[in-house]
């Protein structure tokens, strides 16, 4: 009993990016524990889906692909994965702490009589237990926690862990039926599709009130825009947010979404602790602001005071550049 299952997220017939990074912790686990990796799609019109899990690097891939799982229910779902944990005996079963992770694979850990630990940044196997490092307290101190039964159950927060390449890998499809639902999802109301989800973004362009108006956030969606299609996306603070100014599924924050870019910007934002919760754990942090005593400048990797709307298009004038080049 030393796989690792990785439950991977596919919408729309789409996989979905944390997935990978999923399958690469599960990788860096299963090297550790001499297990194999077995990643698990449940969905409909899965083709596309497993060729992108083929080449992961997971171990086998296997595709329950039904029309009755076209759109995500909770209890169906689970149903299917806890149906494939058991028969596949993991050591640990991960998942990206998604809207969709953060309501199956609680399920499934009850199923199993397993406990859960969510949004995990690092994972590991020392002395023949899996360990995991996730942020509490606002982001302020780092809880390890170590598993003392099995199976070892975990959602990852996105961009934490890089995605590898591998394979390909053997594709078990399974016939399956969704059975009688507690819930079923009548319609879906999706947001623009040319927009990278906030918490999926390696680049997160922050706006505050320090842009004093919400027309000026044209310059950061200018900047998103300029790292290149599927890179960027326009996050806020609560305090635009209560405004007004822009819609709450962009507000990074305590109360909002909590970030992992591998790039964050921080314009016109102070840094009050609420925010800081969100997002301190950027790989890097760049902060631009006129007041040189915000406390946003405490976290920042890089600090520009002085006038974002002299800064940032020549910032974006620059990345622009950049990205043409390649």
């Amino acid at each position: 009993m030393s796989n690792i299952v990785v439950v991977a997220e596919v919408r729309a017939g789409k996989l979905k990016r944390p997935s990978l990074e999923a399958v690469a912790a599960g990788l860096q686990l299963a090297a550790q524990n001499g297990g194999k990796v077995i990643a698990v799609a449940v969905g409909s019109g899965l083709d596309a889906a497993g060729a992108d899990l083929q080449k992961s690097g997971a171990h086998q891939v296997v595709l329950i692909d039904a029309p009755g799982f076209a759109n995500f229910s909770g209890d169906a779902y689970a149903r299917i994965v806890t149906e494939q944990c058991k028969k596949h005996a993991p050591a640990a079963v991960l998942m990206a702490h998604t809207a969709m992770g953060k309501d199956l694979l609680p399920r499934v850990a009850a199923a199993l009589d397993a406990g859960l630990v969510t949004d995990v940044v690092a994972v590991g196997f020392q002395g023949g237990k899996f360990t995991a490092q996730k942020p509490v307290f606002a982001g302020k101190a780092t809880l390890h926690v170590q598993a003392t039964r099995s199976p070892f159950l975990a959602t990852l927060r996105p961009n934490n862990f890089e995605a590898k390449s591998g394979g390909p890998a053997t594709i078990e499809k399974i016939a399956a039926e969704a059975g009688n639902l507690l819930s079923v999802v009548k319609e879906v109301i999706a947001a623009a599709q040319d927009r990278v989800p906030l918490q999926e973004a390696k680049v997160v362009v922050a706006g505050g009130r320090g842009l004093k108006d919400p027309e000026q956030f044209k310059i950061l969606e200018g900047l998103a825009a300029a790292f290149g299609p599927g890179v960027a996306a326009v996050g806020a603070s609560r305090a635009v947010v209560d405004a007004g100014w822009r819609p709450h599924r962009e507000q990074v924050g305590q109360t909002g979404k909590v970030v992992s870019p591998t790039l964050y910007f921080a314009i016109g934002i102070s840094g009050a602790i609420q925010h800081l919760a969100g997002m301190r754990t950027a790989r890097t942090i760049v902060a631009i602001n006129k007041d040189a005593d915000a406390p946003i400048f405490k976290v920042a990797d890089y600090g520009i005071v002085g006038d974002a709307f002299e800064i940032v298009p020549a910032l974006t004038k620059a990345i622009a550049a950049l990205t043409a080049s390649k």
